[in-house]
């Protein structure tokens, strides 16, 4: 049952229980990387580790949100975490890090429509911005210390680094153990896999015929497949750009942007609610820009700052777009049913544009041009998005 109190058992354990998660889930990926290197991979198996991760939100996307809502999502993301651990697990035991971290990204697929879809189960709607701020807050700190530190730690020992990831994971997995038992929201009347696609498909046709949530899907879709491809590319760009080899760097960098998303969604808590949507769409348009100038950078400070904005345009801009899917699909499929069809949006749009840096990466293109290439794309997206939602207003 929803209530207005956003500091309640069941939120701070879905909080905790994201933060370690997160962290995690960011750290993995720097010490996937380190292995990689560690046995001379060919570079361009770098991105590819990104779309090992997000293809099993695409293939999975018509099932994970009837599963989310059909039991209590405390207990499916307690499951999900289970499942991470076992694909860092793998990883540490000598598994192919494509193959470990794909594991770990069925996990995380399970994982995402109960998170956020437990918000609209935790708090009413005149809150629901509010507790997306503080979801987001804490996945960005933790986006910002899993960096940090899996850089680090990658850096110094791999098998130290996914020692530490698989801990984390168990203690994610321990908090959603303390989330309150809650109703389930849609039963599953039938396990059959043509009944769920079926399913789906309404599911995604219900929300695209939706101006407000077709807006919503879009929007974040190019923010999560730029910000995914972004740090991949630092971890090429920094080398050429600033002369700095380790991979610390490019995490530290990673962290910069989650700096700046945290002060956006902070932002966008206090200064947004969901009948003032459209104040996101400048930050949006920011975003493409200030990545384009960002490419072209050599200072590290200026590159850093630079970075703090590419990160509070794009929290500001994501965070209420998130909640305004959530109420919708709330008030009509079901807010797992919702996010599972944000899922499959938005990794087809990481799944592109990590794509599109992998094809740029093998053929040779410099790497402030793909930089460049890849900052108008998200300038381009954005704006034909604003000037969409103008119009039709």
């Amino acid at each position: 049952m929803t209530n207005n109190n956003l500091l309640s058992r069941g939120m701070v354990a879905v909080l905790v229980a994201q933060f370690l998660s997160a962290l995690a889930d960011n750290a993995l990926l720097f010490a996937a990387i380190a292995m990689l290197k560690a046995h001379a991979a060919p570079s361009w198996q770098t991105p590819m580790l990104q779309e090992a991760f997000v293809v099993a939100f695409i293939f999975l996307a018509p099932f994970v949100g009837p599963f989310a809502d059909a039991w209590p999502k405390g207990r499916v993301m307690l499951v999900a975490n289970a499942m991470k651990f076992g694909g860092a697990a793998a990883m540490l035991l000598g598994l192919h890090p494509l193959i470990a971290y794909n594991l770990v990204g069925i996990g995380a697929a399970a994982y995402s429509p109960a998170k956020y879809g437990i918000l609209s189960e935790l708090v009413d709607k005149e809150k629901l911005v509010k507790a997306n701020g503080m979801m987001e807050g804490s996945t960005i700190v933790a986006i910002l210390l899993g960096a940090v530190l899996g850089g680090k730690l990658a850096d110094a020992s791999v098998t130290t680094a996914l020692t530490a990831i698989c801990v984390c994971y168990l203690l994610a997995a321990g908090a959603n153990a303390l989330i309150p038992r809650l109703p389930i929201a849609h039963k599953l009347e039938q396990f059959s896999p043509l009944v769920l696609l079926r399913d789906f498909r309404v599911a995604l046709t219900t929300l695209f015929r939706d101006k407000d949530a077709r807006f919503s899907l879009l929007g974040t879709s190019v923010f999560w497949g730029s910000g995914s491809t972004l740090r991949l590319l630092l971890v090429a760009w920094v080398p050429v750009a600033l002369g700095i080899t380790d991979l610390s760097m490019p995490a530290n960098m990673s962290g910069a942007v989650a700096i700046g998303i945290a002060l956006g969604a902070a932002g966008a808590a206090s200064f947004v609610s969901l009948d003032k949507v459209n104040r996101v769409l400048p930050a949006g348009i920011l975003i493409g820009l200030v990545i384009i100038a960002f490419a072209h950078m050599t200072n590290l400070y200026a590159a850093i700052a630079l970075l703090v904005l590419v990160g509070a345009c794009g929290g500001f801009y994501v965070v209420p777009l998130n909640a305004l899917l959530q109420e919708k699909g709330h008030e009509t499929v079901g807010a797992g049913h919702a996010v599972a069809v944000q899922n499959f949006f938005e990794n087809f749009a990481m799944l592109g544009l990590v794509g599109l840096y992998t094809l740029m990466d093998k053929s040779g293109m410099p790497v402030i041009q793909s930089a460049t290439t890849f900052g108008s794309l998200v300038l381009v997206a954005i704006s034909l998005l604003a000037a969409f939602r103008m119009i039709k207003k």
